[in-house]
């Protein structure tokens, strides 16, 4: 497989994106970003306060994260993002933009191709069970375990034609970097 230019580690939360990307980025000496240091404070607490985002919240936030991930790509960088993208659209957002448009128009207001993402999808899946007991062990974090079902019930998982690969949860880390490691090559 060509090295894509973007790896999106996507499940619910606490599915272990944050650890997994990282660690896949330190591998592969590529550029990492975690998708929940770029909720804006009106998400965090609202999803403090246990009212689940919906997609009026999650919009502008994909938007954000598509910006950063073309200015990466133009310029040649690698990417890891640790991203929920829970829902299709919000993949389609993060590769194509909020219109599907593939243009995109530059300072000077004249439209330009953007780079192509060439993504990946990494899906962490676990059942209810697993993935909440690591909730409720999970200390310091925005997002509280009551939330987890509005993402289960949020999920869409990724089918054909997107690129992905699904790996369980239940395996210990150094499996899952390992699978992934795996499919790259």
């Amino acid at each position: 497989m060509t090295a894509p230019g973007v790896l999106l580690v996507m499940g619910v939360s606490g599915s272990g994106k944050s650890t997994v990307g990282a660690l896949l980025a330190s591998k592969l000496g590529w550029k990492f970003y975690d998708a929940d240091d770029y909720h804006p404070e009106e998400n965090r607490v609202k999803m403090g306060r246990g009212i689940p985002l919906n997609d009026q919240d999650r919009i502008p936030w994909l938007c954000n994260l598509r910006d950063i991930l073309l200015r990466d790509v133009a310029s040649g960088q690698h990417v890891v993002l640790a991203c929920s993208a829970l829902k299709k659209a919000y993949r389609d957002i993060l590769i194509r933009g909020k219109d599907g448009a593939p243009l995109k128009c530059d300072e000077t207001g004249k439209d330009s191709q953007p780079a192509e993402v060439k993504l990946l999808v990494v899906h962490l899946s676990g059942s209810f069970e697993v993935i909440s007991g690591r909730l409720l062990k999970r200390k310091g974090h925005f997002m509280p375990p009551e939330l987890l079902q509005s993402q289960f019930d949020t999920l869409e998982p990724p089918s054909a034609p997107e690129n992905f690969i699904q790996v369980s949860v239940d395996k210990n880390i150094s499996e899952i970097i390992a699978t992934v490691l795996e499919t790259l090559t």
